[in-house]
């Protein structure tokens, strides 16, 4: 097979994975109407991070971790996992999933802008306008269907916010530990760590709602394993694998089509209703990453490059 071939076969794992994701949020969405949130969250990441480990010990990838990596992975963990998972099944409760796949599009461009003031990364006009251009696109989730009325954020969405918030946060963790750590590595031991974190919250705020969990039909038990091994646990592997082969820059271009398939299943699937103004949000919000992220500035360089060198 040409190395042509293989690329391909990358990018078509990768927008698999991108399927999967945009699934996923629709999947989340009918399994808090039938199982607690915080209980459903709890067994569905330590089924997921049990599988990376599993594979972990085929692979014989186990290792000591070091002090200074168990601080970035517990780091993680509150943010990434119990603060991401638990906000984004509780904001689930009370907004749609095509709100939910807009705001999680924000992840990039937040993790970008938190990366300037945390990681002095460079600030520039291109990048403060993507940022700009991204919180437009949220502002405009406020709209109403008939795009004339404000109706304001719902409960639900800035519990999505605050979702979407807390992963960005845990990336800048997730991004210093995977200097040293395998990023499979980092993933099962956040996502045990986590889901450890998210029982004892399940606990305290649902007595009881583990035995809850076990009550629900059998329909929600395969959606409820769909997300947990294929967009959970092997997603992640197939997309860490495919965008070290790909290149890094591409993650932006490819994160985008996770509201795309979002917005497409929660009206095929769920049968909600997409407005012109949460389109036009997506439009938005698909700029401010491509900016914001550093993508086209990144691609405008090497193009200046390439010139020169001709």
């Amino acid at each position: 097979m040409n190395q042509q071939n293989k690329i391909w076969i990358n990018y078509l794992f990768v927008i698999g994975v991108m399927v999967l994701w945009g699934l996923n949020v629709v999947a989340l969405k009918v399994l808090v109407a039938y199982m607690p949130p915080a209980s459903m969250q709890t067994l569905r990441i330590m089924v997921a991070g049990a599988i990376i480990l599993i594979i972990m010990l085929c692979c014989n990838e186990w290792r000591k971790i070091s002090r200074k990596e168990l601080k970035h992975i517990a780091a993680a963990s509150v943010f990434g996992v119990m603060g991401h998972h638990f906000f984004l099944a509780l904001g689930l409760m009370s907004t749609s999933a095509v709100n939910t796949s807009l705001i999680l599009a924000l992840v990039p461009l937040t993790t970008s802008l938190l990366a300037m003031i945390l990681l002095g990364d460079p600030v520039t006009k291109t990048r403060f306008l993507g940022v700009v251009l991204g919180f437009i696109g949220v502002g405009l989730l406020t709209i109403a269907g008939s795009g004339s009325q404000v109706s304001g954020l719902s409960s639900g969405d800035v519990l999505i916010f605050l979702s979407m918030f807390s992963q960005a946060v845990s990336f800048i963790y997730i991004k210093k530990a995977t200097t040293t750590l395998h990023p499979r590595a980092m993933t099962g031991f956040m996502f045990l760590i986590g889901s450890a974190g998210l029982l004892l919250i399940s606990l305290f705020m649902e007595p009881g709602g583990i035995v809850q969990v076990f009550k629900a039909p059998l329909f929600v038990w395969l959606i409820f394993f769909g997300s947990a091994v294929l967009a959970t646990a092997l997603g992640h592997q197939l997309f860490n694998s495919s965008i070290q082969k790909i290149g890094a820059g591409e993650t932006a271009v490819f994160n985008n089509l996770v509201p795309f398939f979002g917005l497409i299943s929660s009206a095929v699937l769920l049968k909600e209703t997409v407005y012109p103004a949460q389109l036009t949000g997506f439009i938005f919000i698909v700029g401010g990453v491509l900016l914001g992220t550093g993508y086209v500035e990144q691609k405008w360089i090497n193009n200046r490059r390439k010139a020169h060198q001709h």
